[in-house]
């Protein structure tokens, strides 16, 4: 079975990390997120991969050449940004039988297979994994039958309201890309989804209570590391802290379990770390405190200094003994 892994967004709301580095490559336990979604691909089944993206392809083709293994990947380069159905269109040529799609994005511990077999059983032309939340303002709903036939897709709720969403996983039939123009920008949630609803087509929903979480965010991305943390995601285990290779935590400091601490990462002596995430060779130096804050790669904390709810991008600077608090800081760049 093959699948498609929506990797080209800019991941704008990420900034100043994805400044440097595409959204599904920032790390996640010190590995490059997209580790996640291809691994469990693989786990149920999936043997080929089609990825595309107009954005810092370089990036990709150097994480591909590093990852090798199961499952196999296509590489497709977007020209221009198509979005999510036409980055799908794209790659027909490669889509003979039924297939997955999956946001590059997306942690979750979805049960593919599971969601595979319902396809097949309702003979669906697309399925869409939804996940229950309790505040839908951000998503939307969708409506179903009894059987799980959806349909409609309702706007953003003007207040907070529970009910299930797009999880942003599906399964698909070829026919489903019928009369998707080649090279156009189309979005399969606004526009191809509700198309296949009006022309009759069987659109199902297959409700899931795994974990998941949207990556988009810097406060998404913290809690996601929180959850693998406290043992909320199946499939992902770790000490705690995270103390990834090389990472050096000196004597004296006091580094809680909440803590993700990079590869090549050091935290000086007295200094005193809590529900943060350090990226690769970040450095938090002596009597410095950190707290709800996330440090990108080669980015500095100087000497007791205090950051607080904080987003450093690669390579930028806290001066030492500054306050920091709410800040992004840019690449590079020094704060004060």
């Amino acid at each position: 079975m093959k699948a498609v892994v929506l990797v080209g967004g800019e991941g704008t709301r990420l900034r100043p990390l994805t400044e440097t580095r595409p959204k599904p490559l920032i790390p996640f336990m010190d590995r490059p997120f997209l580790h996640h979604p291809l691994d469990l691909l693989a786990e149920h089944g999936i043997e080929e991969v089609v990825l595309s993206s107009p954005y810092l392809e370089e990036e990709f083709r150097s994480f591909l050449k590093e990852r090798g293994g199961a499952p196999r990947v296509t590489w497709i380069t977007e020209e221009t940004p198509l979005g999510t159905c036409g980055a799908i269109a794209s790659a027909r040529d490669h889509l003979d039988d039924t297939f997955v799609v999956c946001n590059g994005d997306i942690l979750t511990d979805l049960d593919i297979a599971e969601l595979v077999a319902f396809h097949r059983e309702r003979r669906a032309t697309a399925t869409i994994a939804l996940t229950p939340v309790e505040d839908a303002r951000p998503y939307g709903l969708v409506d179903t039958d009894a059987d799980g036939r959806i349909l409609a897709f309702r706007e953003k709720p003007s207040e907070p309201v529970p009910g299930n969403v797009n999880a942003g996983t599906y399964v698909l039939e070829p026919r489903a890309l019928e009369g998707v123009p080649e090279g156009v920008p189309v979005s399969i949630e606004r526009e191809t989804f509700p198309d296949l609803i009006a022309r009759g087509q069987p659109l199902y929903a297959f409700v899931s209570d795994a974990y998941w979480r949207d990556l988009g965010t810097p406060d998404s991305y913290l809690a996601a590391h929180l959850d693998a943390l406290t043992g909320r995601v199946s499939g992902v285990s770790t000490d705690r802290p995270h103390v990834g290779p090389g990472a050096v935590i000196e004597a004296g400091a006091a580094v809680e379990e909440t803590v993700v601490v990079g590869r090549g990462a050091r935290v000086g002596e007295g200094a005193r770390i809590s529900r943060t995430v350090l990226h690769e060779e970040a450095l938090v130096a002596e009597d410095a405190e950190v707290r709800d804050s996330i440090l990108g790669p080669r980015s500095e904390v100087g000497a007791g200094a205090v950051v607080e709810d904080t987003v450093l991008g690669e390579g930028a600077r806290v001066a030492p003994g500054a306050f920091v608090r709410g800040e992004r800081g840019e690449p590079g760049r020094s704060v004060s």
